[in-house]
């Protein structure tokens, strides 16, 4: 049996996730990591992306889009502003975010901020890929 770890996973509103876990995957602003329990301590950026929570049960999934995370050799907190479970997602919204997302970018239009309009598609595309 793997080693496990606390993991925490909190937001302004309320606390998220908090339990035991054998290993999580995210996105960071550095690229995609993977920890398990006795990880050297870091802190890191969070971007958008799906994250992994490997239980003993399986693995859980959720739309994380920015924070911070911390690890510590048996404990991670991850700080989130935004995080969804798949349940939580409106497919219909997120689709019409991307498909606006994508269209802002395609005109390229000088009053457009090309870096919101990425950062939108991102989430979109975030929210669309935890719920599959």
């Amino acid at each position: 049996m793997a080693d496990m770890f606390k993991l925490k996973i909190v937001t302004p509103e309320r606390i998220f996730y908090e339990g035991e876990a054998t290993m999580v995957e995210l996105s960071t602003t550095e690229g995609d990591i993977g920890v398990y329990a006795n990880h050297i301590p870091m802190t890191a950026i969070v971007s958008p992306g799906v994250l992994k929570i490997h239980e003993t049960s399986g693995v859980r999934r959720a739309a994380l889009h920015t924070g911070f995370i911390q690890i510590l050799a048996q404990e991670i907190t991850i700080m989130a502003e935004v995080i969804e479970w798949p349940e939580e997602i409106d497919v219909k919204r997120a689709e019409e975010a991307r498909i606006r997302a994508e269209r802002r970018l395609k005109d390229n239009q000088a009053e457009i901020d090309v870096l919101r309009a990425k950062m939108a598609l991102k989430r979109a595309l975030t929210r669309l890929s935890a719920k599959q």
